[in-house]
């Protein structure tokens, strides 16, 4: 059986391929196919999670070890994947930059003896030279107005930084929430005055009143 899907890049525009891959394929070879076929190289960490109709980040299906206690399901075929109720993944692609892609199957269909998959069988837009920001909210580090409360000075900030810069390359940063595309990330408030971004308005006046 051939899988039909479309893919859809996560940016303001539509960048979106089709493609027809096997089910006897496994996830790294849809990995390789999705960057692929949007002109990446696929040698960068990345990892799908299953997702449903409305495009909820669910359980994640790591490509490699990420050292936190998920075995990687890099040669998990698909038909082990894709079965009943699961027709969604969300695929994220280089961890540092985020590129973000909506995946479903949109129709399933029998082999064609004399072709080859997977296959590109659609392609319409253009991925652009960055991908879009995405905001990230560490629940430690902004809990509370935690930053602009406490007065930490910039090294220790560059610290904060830092440390989510990992648990993100670890996978274990959740300070933002897909809901299709586009993703909508979680908003901070940012000041006016001098720039510092805060969890919500009542933190903002907070800081305020004190600067």
């Amino acid at each position: 059986m051939i899988y039909r899907m479309r893919i859809i890049l996560d940016v303001e525009d539509d960048v979106i391929r089709d493609i027809e891959i096997e089910e006897k394929a496994t996830l790294e070879q849809l990995h390789d196919t999705i960057s692929q076929s949007f002109g990446f190289i696929g040698d960068e960490m990345a990892s799908f999670y299953k997702s449903d109709a409305n495009w909820e980040q669910g359980i994640e299906l790591p490509l490699v070890d990420m050292g936190i206690g998920n075995l990687p399901k890099n040669n998990t075929l698909l038909s082990e994947i894709l079965i009943e109720g699961t027709q969604h993944l969300i695929y994220v692609y280089d961890f540092l930059n985020l590129w973000t892609f909506f995946v479903e199957v949109i129709e399933n269909s029998e082999n064609e003896s004399n072709k080859d998959y997977p296959a590109m069988i659609f392609s319409h837009g253009e991925v652009p030279e960055a991908p879009p920001i995405k905001e990230f909210n560490s629940e430690e580090a902004f809990e509370d107005g935690f930053l602009a409360e406490e007065g930490l000075d910039d090294d220790i900030e560059d610290e904060i930084e830092l440390d989510s810069e990992k648990e993100l390359l670890a996978g274990k940063h959740s300070g933002f929430r897909r809901v299709g595309p586009q993703v909508q990330p979680e908003k901070l408030v940012t000041c006016l005055v001098c720039g510092f971004k805060l969890k919500d308005q009542a933190n903002l006046d907070r800081h305020l009143k004190k600067t």
